[in-house]
């Protein structure tokens, strides 16, 4: 399943915190990725947060996973999960009756 990732930076974080702990996460980022389990990986054009890509079993699945990630540990930050399913609105448009 698809799951759509969209970070939230938590309350009184500073520069410095991120800093601290960006190496690690990028370290991180860079295994999920060659394992698969993170697809693609975006910065919002409005905002520097990150959108992620997850392909994972569920929702419990990606909660876990991201929960890994040196940021969501050191209370950095959080994720909003959005599950994703193919869009069936084409069939309409194809499928005789």
């Amino acid at each position: 399943m698809k799951i759509l990732a969209l970070e939230h930076e938590l309350p009184n974080v500073t520069p410095e915190q991120f800093q601290h702990a960006a190496i690690a996460e990028a370290h991180k980022a860079w295994d999920l990725y060659q394992s698969g389990t993170l697809r693609e990986t975006y910065f919002r054009a409005d905002r520097d947060e990150a959108v992620l890509i997850l392909e994972c079993a569920s929702i419990a699945e990606a909660q876990a996973t991201l929960a890994t990630l040196p940021f969501v540990q050191n209370g950095l930050i959080a994720f909003e999960l959005i599950p994703l399913k193919a869009y069936p609105g084409f069939e309409r448009l194809f499928v005789k009756e």
